[in-house]
């Protein structure tokens, strides 16, 4: 088992579904994750450029969301190489170390806040109240929070879920800490906290699907904004926007 890194909990590579899966598989639904995503935030976001925030940035920020020069980035994360690794790749235009929910930064201060692949490792360990609360406080009047996170109501969801009560979820994936967060649960926080949520599929496919059936599933993506459908996405995208008109 590997150490412990910074803000997650130790990753076993001997688990079974990476020893199963293919680098070149995961790779090809990435690159289809990263189309998704920047297709979504085009199309609904509403916000050309300003300011983001991305909390809990790791080792890729999101620049393939919010593009130089609209967008200027900063990256916040636990680990300070994380933080150093993005400044020096050019993923991040600035870029601190700090935990989310507990930022000293100035209320109004960013157009956006992203928190990608991030909540459902940080729900393990505590509420997401603090999370949503704080991206409520940074937003100006008119940005929006945007979170991809897994969704619970999705097959593969239900069986990490199902995975971590039972206490196989190291043995079986690597690491107990992914935690599916169910949809209903990411749009009543976001309205606890005056925000108002819109809910997305970026994809209905699994990373360890066999490239042939990941193809046949693509085309229901497409499908991945319609009320009835986005929740049972694997992957969610919460757009939550603050009332007011942007400066």
């Amino acid at each position: 088992m590997l150490p412990t890194e910074i803000g997650s909990e130790p990753y076993d590579p001997r688990n079974v579904l990476d020893r199963l899966s293919r680098t070149e598989t995961l790779e090809s639904y990435y690159r289809h994750v990263e189309r998704r995503e920047r297709a979504l935030i085009e199309r609904h976001l509403g916000i050309a450029g300003g300011e983001v925030l991305s909390i809990g940035c790791g080792w890729h920020p999101g620049r393939h969301l919010f593009p130089r020069p609209q967008f200027q980035l900063t990256g916040v994360d636990l680990d300070p190489a994380r933080v150093q690794s993005v400044l020096a790749r050019g993923e991040a235009d600035f870029a601190f170390a700090g935990a989310a929910g507990a930022l000293e930064l100035p209320n109004r201060c960013t157009d956006v806040v992203l928190y990608r692949l991030v909540l459902h490792h940080l729900v393990y360990r505590e509420p997401l109240v603090a999370a949503f609360t704080e991206a409520a406080c940074l937003l100006r009047p008119g940005g929006a929070l945007v979170a991809i996170e897994p969704g619970l109501w999705h097959p593969v969801g239900a069986a990490l879920a199902l995975a971590n009560r039972t206490g196989i979820a190291t043995a079986l994936h690597g690491t107990p800490d992914d935690i599916p967060l169910s949809p209903a649960r990411l749009v009543a926080e976001a309205r606890k906290v005056g925000l108002a949520p819109e809910l997305h599929s970026v994809t209905f496919a699994w990373r360890r699907l066999p490239p042939a059936l990941q193809r046949l599933v693509a085309p229901l993506d497409a499908l991945g904004s319609r009320r009835a459908l986005a929740p049972l996405g694997h992957t969610l995208m919460l757009i939550a926007r603050k009332p007011g008109v942007r400066c």
